[in-house]
């Protein structure tokens, strides 16, 4: 299936996201304790995705596996960043850059899963990839939490940076295969 590394990286991806996610106000709570500054948080996030997302559009063809890769990268070094951030300015800086990100990891990933499927055979491969993707948040959420019981809310950032990083080696292989194909 000309998919299988598309699904393998971004199941990674979702798992390195939904490790993270559910126990990010654990995080912030040490830094401020307030639901609002989660809001602005999330928000710096979800308008910075927006934003960019025009700009990402005209050279998503073009360039749709190698933004797939940066994203996972950048991701990588966000997830590297947050246990050593003192300030919740830095929060939002970090924030912006995952919003930027996040919409390089989901339009290259929408454009690719467009690019590998035949009109009239769509859906049963992307009932495959949202099966892998999905089961791979549900596991997430359970992984989280056992690392944060028996670890630390700093091991589930590393863990989770180990996660985008190997994602980021699955599509870095990925994209060196198609220039050589090319």
């Amino acid at each position: 299936m000309k998919l299988q590394w598309l699904i393998q990286s971004q199941s990674i991806v979702t798992l390195a996201a939904g490790m993270v996610y559910p126990y990010y106000l654990l995080f912030l709570k040490n830094l401020g304790n307030s639901y609002s500054k989660y809001g602005l948080a999330f928000a710096v996030f979800t308008i910075s995705s927006a934003a960019v997302s025009s700009w990402l559009g005209a050279r998503l063809d073009r360039y749709g596996p190698r933004m797939l890769l940066a994203g996972s990268l950048g991701m990588t070094l966000v997830m590297l960043a947050f246990p050593w951030v003192q300030s919740f300015a830095l929060v939002l800086i970090l924030q912006l850059i995952m919003g930027i990100c996040a919409a390089m990891q989901k339009m290259s990933e929408r454009l690719l899963l467009a690019d590998y499927t035949e009109k009239g055979d769509r859906g049963r491969t992307m009932g495959t990839y949202h099966f892998w993707t999905s089961a791979a948040s549900g596991f997430a959420v359970l992984l989280g939490g056992f690392l944060i019981d028996w670890l630390t809310i700093d091991a589930l950032f590393y863990t989770s940076a180990l996660l985008y990083g190997f994602s980021s080696w699955r599509v870095w292989r990925y994209v060196q295969a198609s220039r050589l194909t090319a």
